[in-house]
C-alpha cells in the first residue's frame, strides 16, 4: 500500500522570518495548498506587503522581534498550537577568523545559532503533536573567508540532530541548507556587488546557476508533508556542499 504525503489542507503554520526570500515563497506555496499561515517580520511595513502579495485570507501575521523571549512567549501564548513551524532566521558574513573582527564573527554566530536555540526552547510546547520544527542551515562558503557562518551553520545542524532525539517521536526537528541565492538578505548590496556576489558563487556550484525561490521553499514543505524525516539536513545548493 502506498504511503501518501501528508496533507496541509488546515494546518496551521508559522513562518518566523515570512516576509521575504524563501520564507515567502513557502508561505505562497503552503498557502496554495490551502494551508493556515501566520507570518512573524521585524518590519511592519515589509509585513504588510508579503500579507498583500500572497492575497490569500488564510495568511495573517504579526510585526515583531521573535529573538525576543518576552515577545515570542507573549504570541505563542495567544495563539493555538501550530501543526509546524519554520524559522528562517540567520545572517551571512564574509571573512575568516583573522580578517574579521570578533564582533562580526560572534555577531553571525548569535543570529545564526543562539537566536535559533532561544525559539526552539520557546516554540517546542507549541507544536501540535505528529507537528515539526524547521530551521535554516546553510552551505557554501568556507572556514577561512565566512568563519562565523560557518559554524553558525553546523551548529544549527548538530542542534537539528539533537532536538531530533529530544522531542520524538510526538515532533519532528529538520533543516534545509540552501547555498547563496538573491534574497531580500542581501538588500544592503548595490546592484553591482550583487552581480559580482552571484557570479562568484555561480563559479563554484556544480549546477552553474544559483537556486530559484521555489526550488528552496519546496524542501520546507516536504519537509512539512513527509512525517519519517528527522533529524536531517536537506541541502538544496546545487552540488556546491560536495564540491
Amino acid at each position: 500500500m502506498q504511503t501518501k504525503m501528508t496533507d496541509l489542507v488546515n494546518k496551521k503554520i508559522l513562518i518566523i522570518g515570512g516576509t521575504s526570500g524563501f520564507g515567502l515563497k513557502t508561505a505562497e506555496l503552503v498557502s496554495s495548498l490551502r494551508a493556515e499561515v501566520v507570518l512573524i517580520g521585524r518590519d511592519k511595513t515589509r509585513l504588510n506587503d508579503a500579507i498583500k502579495k500572497i492575497n490569500n485570507q488564510n495568511v495573517t501575521g504579526e510585526a515583531f522581534d521573535a529573538t525576543d523571549t518576552k515577545q515570542l512567549n507573549y504570541f505563542l501564548s495567544n495563539h493555538d498550537k501550530f501543526d509546524h513551524i519554520i524559522s528562517m532566521l540567520g545572517g551571512a558574513m564574509g571573512g575568516g577568523f583573522i580578517e574579521a573582527s570578533f564582533d562580526e564573527i560572534h555577531q553571525a554566530i548569535d543570529d545564526k545559532f543562539f537566536a535559533n536555540l532561544k525559539i526552539a526552547k520557546s516554540v517546542w510546547q507549541h507544536i501540535a503533536e505528529d507537528g515539526s520544527l524547521i530551521f535554516t542551515s546553510g552551505s557554501g562558503g568556507h572556514p577561512a573567508d565566512a568563519s562565523g557562518a560557518i559554524i553558525g551553520n553546523q551548529a544549527i545542524e548538530t542542534m537539528v540532530t539533537g532536538l531530533a532525539v529530544e522531542l520524538a517521536p510526538k515532533i519532528r526537528v529538520n533543516a534545509v541548507s540552501p547555498t547563496w541565492t538573491p534574497t531580500g538578505l542581501w538588500r544592503g548590496l548595490t546592484d553591482n556587488d550583487l552581480q559580482n556576489n552571484q557570479a562568484q558563487m555561480v563559479s563554484q556550484i556544480p549546477l552553474k546557476r544559483v537556486s530559484k525561490l521555489d526550488e528552496v521553499a519546496q524542501a520546507y514543505v516536504f519537509l512539512m508533508q513527509n512525517n519519517f524525516v528527522t533529524g536531517q539536513t536537506i541541502r538544496v545548493d546545487g552540488g556546491i556542499s560536495v564540491n
